[in-house]
């Protein structure tokens, strides 16, 4: 007669165990939330959309202004280049739902060399798929980490790259937060070296209000609350300081 080892009923239950996990961490994730009504836009990114949540601060800018509403959708990992976001395929189905106005790429500073051809590549197969269903290209221009300041010039000329490739539109975030050190050198951007502080995360929500909407951010409120309930305040100067370069760089002199 068979008889069962004493061992086997706790190594079965600690094989069950490892196998459920695994079939927890293998199910597709549920697709983003939009929030909101209007003009649909998903970001697909990594912490530097997140922190700060700069997709709900765009959408509470435009609601402070009385502007057009915007829906927002967010699909952002941690530490994420744009070529991981294609490999797992699902920023790709979430496109393929349609409905967008505009999708948003993002992902780290990119310096020329290999990361800039990753970056190529990767808008470049996404661009196709947002072609699909009739929505805009823009790639969010981010900023290199507080101790490489060297390297601002090729990480913004690696986004305009990708963005020409497939006459997609930039966000020109990172040469908006230069144009603020030309006015201020003392504002802070920076929260931790490498993300943005809320002044910084505010820009950014500056630079896209003025390219989306295509209305200048002068005069838009330094105190902003997202539809989560979340305040966000920048001081009165530095706003207005904030807002003037995110206007030299998205806005012509004469619509400022």
């Amino acid at each position: 007669m068979n008889r069962t080892p004493a061992w086997w009923p706790q190594l079965r239950n600690a094989i069950l165990g490892i196998m459920s996990l695994i079939a927890c961490s293998s199910a597709p994730p549920e697709a983003p939330p939009v929030v909101g009504e209007g003009i649909r836009i998903f970001f697909i990114g990594n912490s530097l959309t997140y922190v700060n949540d700069v997709p709900g601060m765009l959408q509470a800018l435009a609601d402070s202004a009385g502007d057009e509403r915007l829906a927002v959708a967010s699909l952002a990992l941690p530490n994420y280049a744009l070529i991981d976001h294609w490999t797992d395929g699902i920023a790709q189905r979430e496109i393929a739902r349609g409905g967008w106005g505009w999708v948003v790429l993002q992902q780290g500073w990119t310096p020329p060399g290999i990361y800039r051809d990753t970056l190529r590549l990767a808008t470049r197969n996404f661009a196709a798929e947002i072609a699909k269903v009739g929505a805009r290209t823009a790639l969010y221009q981010t900023w290199p980490p507080s101790d490489r300041p060297g390297e601002f010039a090729g990480s913004i000329e690696s986004y305009e790259v990708a963005a020409a490739d497939v006459g997609g539109v930039v966000f020109p975030v990172a040469r908006a937060w230069l144009a603020t050190w030309e006015r201020d050198p003392s504002i802070v951007l920076y929260s931790d070296g490498l993300h943005a502080s809320v002044a910084g995360s505010y820009l950014a929500a500056l630079v896209m209000y003025a390219r989306i909407l295509g209305r200048t951010p002068i005069g838009l409120p330094s105190a902003i609350r997202t539809r989560s309930g979340v305040i966000m305040r920048v001081e009165p100067a530095v706003a207005r300081i904030l807002q003037d370069a995110a206007a030299s760089v998205t806005v012509e002199p004469s619509a400022r």
